[in-house]
């Protein structure tokens, strides 16, 4: 009897201390990720990252459980991490809306919304049929909250479905659609347009790509499988900007695509018999039955304003930065895509960056990285507090914060500054525009 009570209590006392270490070994490791996240945190709140500048995931705390899938499935770093046992985000600002973690979520307590409690974000109205409050006129892509490309690419399609359904007789001397904005989403809805036999054109009012085409070169902008109507599915991973044009120009020169470049939409007058006058800046003045908006958010780069801006040596976008030699080139901007360039030029040009704040925010690790390493080795001049007073044919004049502005040997000008929302283009053309805060994307409910 005595044998048998020590075996049990032999028993008990092991398996009492398994569970003593399990928990002691689980305890430990959610207090060390706790505090890794927290350290995450406060570098993300130092560097301006952790408030949300576009799509972010939103987690709902009461929901979630802490199974750290969301962090597993993420193609980026860090926007995700684990604290007291539950999921936070971290670098908020490094989003681009893969949707992954609401989809790996096993409990749905992730939605991917855009615009925060305290920081609206101005939003066309659009139903889930991507149909604005005007008939006819549809929206996809960036303009109404979805920057991903693979998700562009997919709304571009669906949208131009749901027009499909609801296309109104072919008119002699009126197309069917105008598709103003050559994007991802404008792509794939011109490869649908065609799939299904509608009289179309597309209008670019820059190049090919839309915004794609203004990131530089080297720039990754896909990470996962997409299907282009016609086309099918396109297995590509870590594609580079480059490539990804190159296969939409053999797609759509393989198709015959009726895209035109450098034509800017003016203004979408609706006319009688439900009609839509499309107006370039050419004079040119196309009809239409249903009109699909694909631009971007960031609608016109935005100018400084300066004298000399308007010169042949000043560029919003960096094209080709290989046939770039020995030049004398500064960068204006602090954001990713001024760093990015300013790096792509500095092995071949003297480069000098000119960022208007005390010091650079809302940088991707990589980049900030790269650039720090790149001033310490002096490869790169930036002038922090900076801002351009006037640009001449070789030189610019530039003034740091209120001193008197001196002038800089100069080539090249490359103006990073953002872009100007089309919110008064949309209300011109009737189109809602609300602020929207903490406003959860259809796509993602």
């Amino acid at each position: 009897m005595n044998e048998v009570l020590i075996e049990q209590l032999v028993i008990y006392g092991t398996v009492f201390i398994l569970c003593a270490l399990t928990i002691f070994f689980y305890t430990r490791s959610k207090k060390k990720k706790t505090l890794e996240t927290v350290k995450k945190v406060t570098v993300a709140k130092a560097e301006g990252l952790f408030e949300p500048i576009s799509l972010h995931p939103y987690i709902d705390l009461k929901s979630c459980i802490g199974s750290g899938a969301c962090i597993t499935a993420c193609p980026e770093k860090d926007i995700i991490g684990i604290k007291d046992g539950i999921a936070t985000v971290i670098n908020t600002s490094n989003c681009v809306g893969h949707g992954a973690c609401f989809h790996t979520c096993p409990v749905e307590a992730i939605s991917l919304r855009i615009g925060t409690e305290e920081r609206g974000v101005d939003l066309p109205h659009v139903s889930e049929d991507y149909e604005t409050n005007i008939k006819g006129m549809y929206i996809a892509g960036e303009l109404g909250g979805m920057g991903l490309i693979k998700n562009s690419v997919e709304q571009g399609q669906a949208a131009m479905e749901n027009m499909v359904k609801a296309k109104k007789p072919s008119m002699e001397g009126v197309l069917d659609v105008v598709i103003i904005g050559a994007g991802p989403a404008g792509i794939s809805a011109s490869l649908a347009a065609k799939k299904h036999g509608l009289s179309f054109v597309t209008l670019e009012q820059d190049s090919l790509g839309g915004t794609v085409y203004t990131f530089p070169r080297a720039k990754i902008v896909m990470t996962s499988p997409m299907d282009l109507p016609l086309h099918g599915k396109v297995k590509l991973f870590d594609t580079s900007k480059d490539e990804l044009l190159q296969l939409w120009k053999k797609v759509i020169s393989e198709h015959d695509l009726d895209i035109r470049e450098h034509i800017k939409v003016e203004q979408i007058i609706p006319i009688e018999n439900d009609i839509f006058k499309i107006i370039t800046n050419q004079g040119e003045e196309i009809l239409c039955l249903q009109v699909l908006l694909s631009i971007g958010r960031r609608g016109t780069p935005r100018k400084l304003g300066v004298p000399g801006e308007e010169s042949q040596n000043v560029a919003y976008r960096l094209l080709e930065p290989e046939n770039i030699h020995k030049k004398k080139v500064i960068v204006v901007g602090g954001g990713d895509s001024a760093i990015e360039s300013a790096l792509l030029l500095i092995d071949t040009n003297e480069v000098m960056l000119s960022y208007r704040k005390d010091k650079f925010s809302r940088l991707k690790p990589k980049n900030r990285e790269k650039i720090e390493k790149a001033i310490a080795d002096n490869v790169i001049r930036v002038l922090f507090n900076s801002n351009l007073v006037s640009i001449a044919d070789k030189s610019v004049l530039i003034k740091i914060d209120e001193d008197e502005p001196f002038e800089i040997e100069n080539d090249l000008v490359y103006i990073f500054a953002g872009g100007e929302l089309p919110t008064s283009f949309l209300k011109n053309a009737g189109i809602e525009i609300t602020k929207r805060f903490g406003h959860v994307l259809k796509s993602y409910k």
